[in-house]
């Protein structure tokens, strides 16, 4: 198998033959990011675990953000967080305590407590690799399950795509882009992506998950786009309600760096690494109030299509009626492989 995802039709292979938990409110499945855990008197615990093996710069505020937000697509605040830190064979102390800064910083941004966790230097590497391990609290009322968006759900995108994608490749693809032509200047904007906006989504998600409408909660369902692009997580949005994708993708908002970044390089945005976006179903009747709550803390955010009845996970471009291209593997995986750079799974 290539660098990227296990194949969708494996995945669910294997998840089928784990045992069930009754206290197991959410459990893994094709869609499913995180877990949800019954604690009692109606407090969730909330569970995620994700890796990064693709960065080197900044690896320590990947790790951080890209488990918090996951957590946060759940309704739930992170709390906890705990890593396991892989150095290679030669790493300096300079290079852990670098990366231990990322970490303590990130943490702090977020208001999380850092827990433990391992460290060790391993055999066999030629880049630093953690997987990290973020605990979150909600409540049974407040749980947001990425399987409970409806049909005629409107789904909104916040900032644009693709932030961690773009500030990767300026970051560790820089000599590339300037090999075909990209400027200085556009490099260090798009490497600058990683601080602004930012590839966090915690504030936005909490932000969509406190709003009102009525005596209704609007927000159904929140995903956090990652390897695959945007693409993928609308099929896995689809897959995980039942559901059929309505994009328009000429409402997509594509940052500028994004463009420029990919145009070079002859990449597709919507199948490049995504976090910083925010995918959120919502009723059609709250769309406006949890719009209006997401601009209201600085957040951009665009509608870009709806959700219908059908298709499991089709995904239609209302232009053309057309579907739009499925990516196997994340675009960033597939540049870097070409430049014999290594996997870039996550």
């Amino acid at each position: 198998m290539k660098a990227g995802k296990l194949p969708s039709d494996l995945l669910a292979r294997l998840l089928a033959r784990l045992p069930e938990d009754p206290r197991l409110l959410l459990g893994p499945g094709i869609g499913r990011d995180a877990a949800a855990i019954d604690m009692g008197g109606g407090r969730v615990l909330v569970a995620k675990a994700d890796p990064v093996t693709f960065a080197t710069d900044q690896i320590g505020r990947y790790v951080v953000h890209v488990n918090a937000n996951d957590v946060a697509c759940l309704g739930a605040r992170p709390v906890w967080f705990m890593a396991t830190v892989l150095l290679p064979e030669g790493a300096t102390a300079e290079l852990a305590e670098e990366i231990f800064e990322q970490i303590r910083s990130a943490c702090d941004e977020l208001g999380v407590t850092p827990i433990g966790g391992h460290t060790e230097i391993t055999l066999g590497l030629e880049r630093p690799i953690i997987a990290g391990a973020m605990l979150g609290e909600t409540t049974s009322e407040a749980l947001v399950r990425p399987d409970a968006a409806q049909p005629g759900d409107h789904l909104l995108l916040t900032k644009g795509i693709a932030v961690e994608g773009t500030a990767l490749l300026a970051r560790d693809a820089a000599q590339a882009l300037r090999s075909r032509g990209v400027s200085e200047e556009s490099i260090e904007a798009a490497a600058r992506l990683l601080d602004e906006p930012g590839i966090s989504i915690v504030r936005e998600a909490i932000a969509a998950c406190q709003s009102e409408a009525g005596s209704s909660r609007p927000v159904h369902a929140l995903h956090d786009p990652t390897e695959g692009g945007l693409a993928t997580a609308l099929v896995e949005l689809a897959q995980a309600a039942g559901l059929h994708v309505r994009l328009r993708r000429q409402d997509v908002p594509v940052l500028p760096e994004t463009a420029t970044v990919c145009a070079a390089l002859e990449l597709d945005p919507l199948g490049l690494l995504a976090s910083g976006a925010l995918l959120i179903a919502v009723d059609q009747q709250g769309c406006d109030a949890v719009c209006d709550a997401i601009r209201a803390d600085g957040i951009a955010v665009t509608c870009i299509g709806a959700l219908a009845t059908g298709g499991g996970d089709a995904i239609i471009d209302t232009r053309n009626a057309e579907p739009l291209p499925r990516f196997d593997r994340d675009e960033l995986a597939r540049f870097l492989e070409s430049l014999g750079a290594g996997s870039a799974e996550r």
